[in-house]
């Protein structure tokens, strides 16, 4: 039951964002059990322009905290950077915004991001 509830509300946040940002890239982020992965995603192409993930940083164990999901922002904004890309949207999927997506966000917006 749990995962329909989740597929709805992912579909429903993706929507609404896509929606109201039909001009911008989108950066989409995942949250697992164990790790955190975000791309940047031209959904016009269809294609992946920059990704990263909390395993590329070389982290052993658990990664899926605050302090990973800070550096995993500054790795995907500089990536960003180097492509140009400075206005996109986030797609938090299923989670809600607090905790490790919030982290996330509000260093990404620190180092130049415009959500």
């Amino acid at each position: 039951m749990t995962n329909i509830n989740k597929k709805k509300r992912s579909d429903r946040v993706r929507f609404r964002a896509k929606g109201n940002n039909k001009h911008c890239l989108r950066l989409s982020f995942y949250k697992s059990s164990k790790n955190l992965y975000a791309q940047i995603i031209d959904d016009k192409k269809g294609i992946t322009l920059c990704s990263t993930s909390s395993l590329k940083l070389g982290n052993k164990g658990n990664s899926c905290n605050i302090e990973h999901a800070e550096l995993l922002a500054t790795e995907i904004s500089k990536k960003a950077k180097e492509k140009g890309i400075l206005k996109i949207y986030l797609d938090r999927g299923p989670n809600i915004y607090h905790g490790i997506i919030k982290a996330f966000a509000d260093k990404a917006r620190s180092l130049g991001m415009n959500f």
